[in-house]
């Protein structure tokens, strides 16, 4: 979609089991309370490696490691220093790594600085709506929660029961999705038709979405991708 910048092609990929989403939480006195950040080498490997196959498969120059590890030195420091590792298995790829505020600074300043991205959970929490807004909103970004035999694919603003039945919602990034999916069913050709029936239909302009500037129901954007495979 027409934003601030053109031809925005970057990939976010973010550890999700563990960091502060792991929940631990507990109240030390009342009025105190202290969340544990969990990071562990196993998950910044699994993460990492997975970070630079999706890179190699993809055909993508570089892979940068988003982290805190000048302050938070020992969790932070292990997740960088296992990127590092893993990095040297494969030399074809560019590595380097990135400190989180300043990685914010610039998405928002030159997001072409970035190719692919790995960083823990919250870091990539963030930074992967900050990346939505690059192009267009979260209404169009997919997302792929990738795990050992198992996958769960799922746009990435999740539910949004205020709207839920009146036809409002933007239906891209859950089609998209779906097209996540197929290709991790190694489904391409099926991908590929309907990830073009989607871009036909941005190119015309005509059928969009109230988020995007325009009139359609999430029923007649969907009419409207089925019309163009």
């Amino acid at each position: 979609m027409p934003s601030r910048y053109e031809n925005v092609d970057l990939i976010v990929v973010r550890e999700n089991t563990e960091g502060l989403y792991s929940g631990l939480e507990h109240e030390v006195v009342p009025g105190v309370v202290e969340s544990l950040r969990v990071i562990t080498e196993p998950a910044s490997e699994l993460i990492c490696r997975f970070a630079f196959e999706t890179a190699k498969r993809q055909a993508r120059k570089r892979v940068t490691c988003i982290h805190k590890a000048n302050i938070l030195k020992l969790s932070d420091g292990l997740f960088l220093r296992t990127f590092q590792r893993v990095a040297q298995n494969f030399p074809t790829i560019e590595s380097d790594d990135c400190i989180v505020d300043a990685a914010c600074m610039k998405l928002v300043m030159n997001p072409h600085t970035f190719d692919v991205m790995v960083m823990e959970n919250l870091f990539g929490d963030i930074l992967s709506d900050l990346s939505s807004g690059l192009v267009g909103g979260l209404g169009l970004t997919p997302s792929a929660n990738v795990g050992h035999g198992a996958a769960v694919f799922e746009a990435v603003h999740g539910s949004a029961p205020d709207i839920a039945g009146k036809g409002l919602a933007n239906p891209t990034a859950l089609i998209l999705s779906a097209v996540l999916m197929l290709r991790y069913l190694k489904e391409a050709a099926a991908a590929d038709r309907i990830e073009n029936a989607v871009h036909k239909v941005y190119a015309s302009g005509k059928t969009l979405t109230g988020d995007l500037g325009g009139k359609a129901s999430t029923g007649q954007f969907v009419e409207a991708v089925l019309a163009e495979l």
